[in-house]
This record gives structure tokens, sequence and C-alpha cells, in this order.
């Protein structure tokens, strides 16, 4: 393929915002469709770079964007209403988005010929673990307990059940819990918000200190985006991968205590919680062998980020609702 052209769908949020600057940085023509249900101040100090377009659609209207999505020969889906809370609140416009509007634009991609198709899925898929001393892999069951993952799974089976002669080829990325500050700032993940509250002398209540999860920063996240566009066909093609590293999964009892070792004097209270049916360690060797990709950051890195960022006073209120999905 020739230098190709790619659309970001949802790239004024915490990740996309993220991806688009890195794709960017290596002369990617790129484009942006996003709602700003949020806003889109993430996307200021890029708004005039020349190999950037900016269109302010709402994914579920077809014409527009069949006409957004026929300039482009690669399409990264990140749009989703995202988390439990939120998909909890609003479960109509949940399905309508993460699933309805998703499996369309797969569609509208194989219609205008593009070559690959890249769809945002979680780790949340995996649900609970079977067995606590095991990691789970890409061919491990899934068991989405949340409708958030349930949405996730429903999409992932449309994509890896079309035919495999289309033009757009798909590829599912699960990825792990995002944490870390970029141009969009999410204080409502829980590294982020541990760290956060904990840096502003709050008591932290911790539910369920003894659940695994993995972590990955989003400078991470996007790599593997940008890995998986510039990776073969043959090795992407109607392929699932889990993004992050092994390394990096924890408890939250060792997130508390990896912030603990840069502000000693916290204050934490455990509340027993033995019924969390999310609970999981997550393998990475896929991605590591076949797109040769490593993290470069860790959740320790995250914590010193966030602790000089609420530190330094440059947020005014690090509590503000717009700092939470």
């Amino acid at each position: 393929m020739k230098q190709p052209k790619i659309l970001i769908v949802g790239g004024a949020g915490y990740i996309g915002s993220v991806l688009v600057r890195q794709l960017l940085k290596k002369n990617y023509k790129v484009g942006i469709v996003d709602i700003f249900r949020f806003g889109g101040e993430s996307l200021l100090e890029i708004y005039n770079h020349p190999n950037l377009d900016i269109f302010k659609e709402d994914i579920r209207n077809t014409d527009k964007i069949d006409k957004i999505i026929s300039k482009y020969n690669i399409i990264v889906n990140l749009a989703a209403i995202v988390g439990d809370p939120a998909c909890n609140r609003e479960p109509d416009l949940t399905r309508s988005i993460n699933v309805d509007a998703a499996i369309n634009l797969y569609k509208l991609s194989e219609k205008n010929k593009c070559k690959k198709f890249i769809f945002a899925s979680t780790c949340s898929n995996y649900g609970k673990m079977k067995n606590s001393k095991l990691y789970v892999s890409e061919t491990s069951d899934l068991v989405p307990l949340s409708l958030y993952a349930q949405t996730k799974v429903e999409v992932e089976k449309y994509l890896l059940s079309q035919n495999r002669n289309n033009i757009c080829h798909p590829t599912c990325l699960r990825f792990s819990t995002a944490y870390g500050i970029g141009p969009k700032i999410r204080f409502d993940l829980t590294v982020n918000e541990f760290t956060k509250d904990l840096a502003m002398g709050k008591e932290l209540l911790v539910y369920g200190e003894q659940f695994w999860r993995p972590y990955c920063h989003i400078v991470d996240i996007a790599r593997a985006v940008i890995a998986t566009i510039e990776a073969p066909n043959k090795i992407t093609s109607f392929a699932v991968f889990n993004v992050g590293s092994t390394k990096e999964n924890y408890t939250k009892q060792m997130i508390v205590d990896e912030v603990r070792k840069n502000l000693p004097k916290i204050k934490v209270k455990y509340v027993l919680q033995v019924d969390d049916p999310r609970d999981y360690r997550v393998n990475f060797d896929k991605i590591k062998k076949q797109l040769k990709f490593k993290t470069i950051k860790n959740v320790p890195n995250g914590i010193k980020e966030i602790i000089k960022l609420i530190k330094s006073g440059i947020l005014s209120n690090p509590d503000d609702e717009k700092y939470k999905n």
C-alpha cells in the first residue's frame, strides 16, 4: 500500500488524541471524526496541522460518514460510550454507538474498499479467570459481565465472522485498562483516580484490593494501533491482539503500594469485596511476537507523572466533572 490515509473515529478522545499526534509525527495523512460530546480542546494544539482534517459528525449519520470514509483507506474505530457507569446510564445510546454504528462503519469501509479496519475492544471481555493462578490469552473464553464488554464482544464476533475474501481486513485490539496523562485527561480510571486522590491528600477507599487487571499507558496503546497499521495484512487480517505487557498486571493493592513509594503518608482504607466478578490477568505474548510490540511505559511511570501534575497546581480543580467520562 502507498502511504495510507488514516481516519480515526473518535480522534478527540483520551486515546485518540494521543494516537493522532503520533501519526502526524510520522507524517501520515490523518482524518478525525468526532461528535465532540466532551469537547474538542484536546485537538487545539494540532488544529491547523497541514496533514490533519477534522470532521464534526455523528457516526450514526450514514450518508455523511460514507462520504468521509471514501477519502481514506485505513479506518480506526475508537468511538464508543466507554466504561460501566456511562454505559449503564444510557444503555440504548450505548448499543446504538458501540454496536450498530460500529458494524455500520465496517460495512461502509468495505463498500469504500478500505484496506484495514481496526476495532478498539477491551480486555474486560475476559470477565473473570477460572483459575486466578493462570493468565488469559486471545484464545480464552470471553465472559463479558458489563454492558460495555458485551457490546465489544458482539462487534468482535461480527467482524471475525466476515468473508475472508473481503477487501477490508478487520483487526480487533483488546486494550488493557488505560492510564496516563495526555491532551485529554481522565481521572475516572483506576491508576489515574487512585493517584490523583492520594496526591490531593484524600483518604482512598479501595474495594476488592485483591482483584487483578492489566494496565497500559495511553502512549503505548496508541503505539500498538500504529504497529497494527504498519504490519502486513497477512499478520493482522481477522486477528485479535491483547494490547499491553504481561508484566503490567496489577491488583489494586499493588497499585496503592506503588503510589506509597512516592507518597509514604497516604491514607487508604480497604473495603472487603468478594463478589467482584471481574478478575483477570492477561498474557500479551502474541502482540509481542507477531507485531514486535513492546510497551515503553509502566504503571510506576504513570503514577509519577500524575503526582507531578497534581502537585504542580496546573489544574485548578482536578475533581472537575470534565475529567470524567
